[in-house]
């Protein structure tokens, strides 16, 4: 594994197993699978509905609190609301903490709802918080009034849509890029392309791991999903080589700036890329 350090020192795996639709029927089963393949990093999310099933195989794997990063997201809007929620997420994971909680998408009240991510951050229910979905100009009205900078900003992030100047910006803030569906959730053949073909048969690897290996080379987390044990496995097994400048090259030059899920428009302006 390799790691990135957040903007307050916390350490992060740069890449994890995420949760998104992942039914709460097999959600532990497969966290667990995750867990013993060597995953130190699970994301879920209020909005998932899995939080208890992702706790619930955190505390059953054996494996010591901190040696896991959690990480969920707000389904809520301003900060009474979000304080409440926060406190009904740790009780439903059964953890004393998340390692990140993150805002799921801008909402009315985005700075009610970071600051009460600050006071859960300042009582150490959470070990670090940021932002999801945020562009460029939303990021800055958060770093405008609060006290804490975001350490993390969780925006679409594949080969078709590789996200350089939101890159760029974050990095100039001291703030970690995280890619959610780096695979592309499997649409528009982005796992035929022939450019991560032809280097995968360089380096005995699949498209997806060159892929995964592109975004976390450059340091963008990856959180990629799979229902697949097989698959699961295979996701991680991406840190014994390194792509070549110039495969990294090939790959850059495949980026589209196109959405593979249509959302947020915000998002899909040229000012954001």
């Amino acid at each position: 594994m390799e790691y990135v350090e957040l903007n307050n020192g916390v350490v992060m795996p740069v890449l994890g197993y995420g949760t998104y639709l992942t039914p709460r029927r097999v959600t532990q089963r497969h966290v667990a699978d995750a867990l013993d393949a060597g995953y130190r990093l699970i994301d879920t999310a209020q909005n998932y509905g899995n939080e208890r099933e992702v706790g619930a195989a955190v505390r059953a794997s054996g494996l010591g609190r901190e040696e896991v990063f959690v990480t969920s997201k707000t389904q809520t809007s301003g900060y009474r609301s979000t304080r409440a929620g926060i406190e009904d997420s740790l009780a439903a994971a059964g953890l004393d903490y998340f390692d990140l909680m993150i805002i799921h998408w801008p909402n009315a009240d985005s700075r009610g709802t970071y600051r009460a991510l600050e006071e859960a951050y300042r009582t150490g229910q959470l070990r670090a918080i940021g932002l999801s979905n945020f562009n460029r100009k939303q990021v800055l009205e958060i770093i405008d009034t609060a006290d804490v900078v975001p350490a993390v900003d969780q925006i679409e992030t594949h080969l078709y849509w590789q996200q350089w100047g939101m890159h760029d910006f974050l990095t100039s803030h001291g703030i970690v890029h995280e890619s959610w569906s780096p695979l592309g959730e499997g649409q528009s053949g982005m796992l035929r392309d022939p450019v991560l073909v032809r280097i995968g048969r360089t380096h005995g690897k699949s498209p997806a791991q060159v892929l995964l290996r592109f975004l976390t080379q450059n340091r963008i987390v990856s959180i990629p999903k799979s229902l697949n044990p097989e698959h699961i496995r295979e996701n991680l097994n991406i840190f014994d080589f390194r792509l070549s400048d110039e495969e990294l090259g090939a790959i850059r030059a495949q980026d589209a700036k196109r959405s593979q899920s249509g959302w947020p428009a915000a998002m899909s302006t040229e000012e954001h890329y």
